[in-house]
């Protein structure tokens, strides 16, 4: 069986830790797109943990950790991540690399930076990661796959010709020094050399595991409205983030993706630029902001302060739909506790007219948040394990929400350990 654990809105949803808990119980986790861009965060009995390319069921000694075609594969931070977790005493874990993902280049990571500062104050909110280089060459078809690693004579011939291309952005576009072609290849070279023990054909393996009966858990990255073709354009990422797309950055069948689970927030949040309609400032998003996540809302990649605002119902509504959801996860409602009153964004309204259905871009700028408030229910809801014991307003407003976005909330997280969960039968 295939499940997928993907994010609804921008991101920052607490996908790790809904991966980590589901993850007990399958034998193989898949990382299908995305980068070293966003990271999720971890907190278990081993510490607590911003993984950026391994899955989030890495702790668990049964797992194998998958990394697909359809990720961007920065292999120094792999290579420092599998390292940083085995430091802390996490045995080793299980890893598979496919043969077809393709590698960010010390260059994309520069020519990212080197972007962000000429557009100035036009700038995407990059991380400057290499991710939008390294996928406009993978779709120029001047990547450079894993398994090209292993052949000396394709490098030989194919460095220089890559090179004669960038060399002219980064001397006439940038004013920087050119790439040093030696250099490149013993980069490379150490690649191989780092990454060799991992590599498989992934999609044999998983169709293998399929045959087997094992459960496969696929991983997204960000969420729904950071998607290139359904999200925020232009202010997106530039991989697929929906689960459909698990199917092509895996290797596996569309229609063996059985369960979608599509995390929310019970508040919103988001790193980098964008419409964000529900966002709030001041004391009041400062507020949210120290008490929200597991020590604070910043960035597990950045450290950057993430953006605050309140429930999304049109947007999460959207994020729901488009991924296919079959359950969502709700998560930190327990930093909701200190609120007298919570408001919800129920509609927006786009030149005069209300509307409950997400907009394009263009609309989504002139977008205005209409606020419904709700009570709060003022107490601590940690340690809660069985759903009928929350305070009766904190069920309300998870009924409330979910009667909005019309699909159905079976798991409520109420803490940042693995397990703070609450399962509600529906």
């Amino acid at each position: 069986m295939v499940k997928a654990v993907v994010g609804a809105n921008w991101g920052d949803e607490g996908k790790g830790k809904i991966t980590d808990m589901l993850a007990e119980k399958a034998d193989y986790i898949v990382r299908f797109q995305g980068g070293a861009n966003a990271g999720h965060t971890i907190v278990n009995d081993y510490g607590k943990f911003a993984l950026h390319t391994l899955p989030s069921g890495v702790f668990y000694g049964h797992t194998t950790s998958v990394i697909g075609n359809g990720v961007a594969l920065n292999i120094p931070i792999l290579f420092n991540e599998i390292k940083s977790i085995t430091d802390k005493g996490v045995p080793m874990p299980k890893i598979a690399v496919s043969n077809r993902a393709q590698i960010v280049m010390p260059y994309h990571i520069l020519f990212d930076q080197y972007e962000e500062e000429r557009l100035g104050k036009a700038s995407f909110g990059s991380t400057k990661s290499g991710i939008a280089p390294f996928y406009s060459d993978k779709y120029a078809k001047i990547g450079f796959q894993v398994s090209e690693l292993f052949d000396d004579e394709l490098l030989e011939e194919k460095i220089p010709r890559v090179c004669a291309q960038k060399n002219v952005l980064l001397e006439h576009l940038y004013h920087k020094d050119p790439i040093d072609e030696k250099e490149l290849l013993n980069t490379l070279h150490e690649y191989r050399d780092m990454i060799a023990p991992y590599v498989t054909d992934v999609s044999l393996l998983l169709n293998q595991a399929l045959k087997d009966n094992k459960t496969i858990l696929l991983e997204g990255q960000l969420g729904t409205l950071k998607d290139p073709d359904h999200g925020i354009y232009p202010m997106v990422t530039s991989s697929s983030t929906l689960a459909a797309y698990g199917a092509i950055g895996a290797g596996l069948p569309p229609y063996e993706i059985k369960q979608i689970v599509t995390v929310c927030k019970a508040y919103s949040s988001a790193v980098g630029a964008g419409a964000f309609v529900s966002e709030i400032f001041g004391d009041e998003a400062d507020e949210l902001r120290r008490r929200g996540g597991d020590g604070g809302e910043f960035g597990a990649t950045t450290g950057r302060p993430r953006r605050m605002g309140w429930f999304d119902c049109v947007a999460s509504k959207y994020g729901c739909r488009l991924q296919g959801t079959t359950d969502v996860a709700f998560t930190v409602l327990d930093v909701l506790g200190y609120l007298d009153e919570i408001p919800v964004c129920v509609a927006y309204e786009i030149d005069g007219k209300q509307t409950t259905e997400f907009p394009v871009t263009a609309d989504l700028n002139k977008a205005k948040p209409v606020l419904q408030k709700l009570p709060g229910w003022k107490c601590e809801i940690r340690g809660i394990k069985d759903y009928d014991a929350l305070p009766e307003n904190c069920r309300n407003y998870i009924e409330f929400i979910e009667e909005r976005i019309g699909y159905p909330i079976t798991m409520v997280s109420n803490g940042p350990g693995r397990s703070d969960i609450i399962y509600r039968n529906k």
